[in-house]
């Protein structure tokens, strides 16, 4: 149980760090996503923040638990609020989105099971 919760989390918090970097330092991709979804260019930095934010509670769950449910869930919101953003906008290419919340939900799941919060 302990391999498929690190594998969860270790998994979550990489994706989620690749992808806050990306925001912050104004990759192609996160800027074009952002035009086709109507969010303003101003909110990239923000939006990096908060996913790196959540990779690191990720890890630092680890350690703390409730670190990483915290984490966890807080990256669940952020991808359903992005669920609706691409819906908001008629886009319903959602393959990519997909593969981003489920590994925050595998993570909160399995570090519920694992440490029985």
């Amino acid at each position: 149980m302990f391999t498929a919760y690190l594998v969860a989390t270790l998994l979550a918090s990489v994706v989620n760090g690749v992808a806050a970097v990306a925001n912050l330092t104004g990759h192609d991709y996160p800027r074009s996503q952002a035009d086709k979804l109507g969010v303003p260019q101003s909110w990239m930095r923000p939006l990096g923040t908060l996913l790196g934010a959540g990779a690191m509670g990720l890890l630092a769950g680890i350690g703390v638990p409730v670190l990483g449910v915290l984490a966890a869930a807080g990256l669940v919101l952020y991808f359903i609020g992005a669920l609706w953003a691409h819906l908001r906008v008629g886009d319903y290419v959602l393959g990519p989105w997909f593969v981003f919340f489920c590994l925050p939900v595998a993570a909160l799941v399995m570090n519920v099971a694992y440490h029985g919060h």
